[in-house]
């Protein structure tokens, strides 16, 4: 969208987006693309309901990697490619293979020093703290494995800027293809529809050059860090302390479950008394209008986002956006109580039934773990605190502990809805005392 808008305004015409795709759903993206001539329909729903739609114009082509990846390595390691940019979602910087992101990466930095073409810029768009860091640690550990004696080149000559990403967009469905025809005209196989707001914070560090961004409405920095910060621990947190009850209440549609006055008000204590406090400023940002905001944007009924999709991958989502608040409130002697209550929300989520009794479908990489785990903790409370894998000590912390096991417990005995009732209307200096 942000290289569109330079286009569409005569400039960076010698900029444009080649789209990689890894994933197995990815194929049928490249078949679309491909048949669409690179062209998107992007869909852009406003809180007050109204909306607009415009056709993206900047991505020129779009490689699938496991159908040609000796074509797709050509193509990042090509002169003319002089950024790459990725999203992969949290859990993508694991992997080690030959075949993953950064192993192409890693063999397309090879191919350029061995042509003596520069390095280009990476800029990981992903929700984590330091992405900029997280990207180069997984590129070089690929370039340790695959080519040794390129580390050095790399480390030299490659640049990470860290990065920060803000618009809901919900997945593609064939709702929206339908709607996007039927609202619009547009016959499109993959519509995009995301929220009105946008916000793209980028560190203005580039090994060879960029398009004018600025002049699009991105914010370039010298520390992208307190946006980060700021965008994870309130949007993303936010997401992860709302979908777990949500679910539990019986909400489908995370819209819903935001304009329920319970659930707005679990937000706005979230962000005032735990999220705010642990951050630093922000330049340029109000960080009670910020969070107050969020409310509003999770509330859009026009973005139909799901509180499945808000659920899924919680293993990957949970350890970076939310427990760093609670390790910075346990230092501080600050609040932990509703925090505490996400975590135990999840354990509770993560049983694989609701309070009907009906099935749940776990979606999350280490499901086959997790829900075992969850569904022995009636008898052994802290039982999925206990994974120092994702929780570190925090099952040797008592205050922790303390609020987990009163809000697991309640949620079992009490049910989602009336444990909130509690925790925001109850005693609440007692809550994280009572250890049942």
């Amino acid at each position: 969208m942000y290289v569109d808008r330079l286009l569409q305004r005569g400039l960076a015409r010698e900029w444009g987006i080649c789209g990689i795709g890894v994933m197995p759903a990815d194929r049928r993206m490249r078949d679309v693309l491909r048949a669409q001539d690179g062209l998107y329909t992007l869909i852009l729903e406003h809180p007050d309901g109204s909306r607009e739609a415009r056709v993206i114009g900047s991505i020129v082509d779009y490689f699938y990697a496991p159908d040609d990846p000796e074509a797709t390595i050509e193509l990042l390691a090509a002169p003319a490619t002089r950024i790459v940019s990725m999203t992969i979602t949290e859990g993508g910087y694991q992997v080690r293979d030959s075949e993953s992101v950064f192993g192409l990466i890693a063999e397309a930095l090879a191919r350029r020093r061995e042509r003596g073409i520069g390095a280009p810029t990476i800029v990981s768009c992903d929700n984590i703290e330091h992405n900029g860091e997280v990207a180069r640690r997984a590129v070089t550990a690929h370039v340790e494995l695959l080519h040794p004696g390129l580390v050095d080149w790399v480390t030299e000559h490659t640049r990470f800027p860290s990065s920060m990403v803000d618009r809901i967009t919900p997945v593609t469905t064939s709702d929206i293809v339908a709607g996007a025809e039927r609202d619009f005209g547009v016959a499109d196989e993959w519509p995009v529809v995301a929220e009105a707001f946008a916000s793209w914070v980028l560190e203005d560090d580039f090994a060879d050059g960029r398009p004018p961004l600025e002049e699009a409405g991105v914010l370039l920095v010298d520390d992208v860090s307190p946006y980060e910060q700021m965008k994870l621990r309130l949007l993303n947190a936010g997401h992860q302390c709302l979908c777990y009850f949500a679910w539990l209440c019986g909400y489908r549609l995370v819209h819903d479950a935001a304009r329920d006055p319970l659930f707005a008000e679990l937000l706005l204590a979230y962000f005032d008394s735990e999220a705010i406090p642990t951050l630093r400023p922000v330049p340029g940002i109000d960080l009670p209008a910020y969070s107050r905001e969020l409310i509003e944007r999770f509330g859009n009924p026009g973005v139909r986002d799901t509180v499945a999709r808000l659920c899924a991958y919680s293993s990957d989502r949970i350890p970076k956006w939310l427990l760093p608040v609670v390790r910075d409130n346990l230092a501080t002697g600050g609040p932990i109580r509703l925090a505490s209550a996400t975590v135990a929300s999840w354990a509770r989520y993560a049983e694989g039934s609701d309070e009907r009794g009906e099935p749940i479908e776990v979606v999350d990489n280490l499901a086959g773990s997790l829900v075992p785990i969850a569904r022995s903790q009636r008898g052994h409370p802290t039982a999925f605190i206990e994974n120092t894998a994702l929780f570190g000590d925090l099952a040797q912390v008592p205050r922790f502990v303390e609020a987990y096991r009163w809000v697991l417990d309640s949620l079992h005995s009490r049910g989602a809805r009336a444990t909130l009732e509690v925790l925001l209307h109850g005693d609440v200096n007692n809550v994280e005392e009572v250890n049942p």
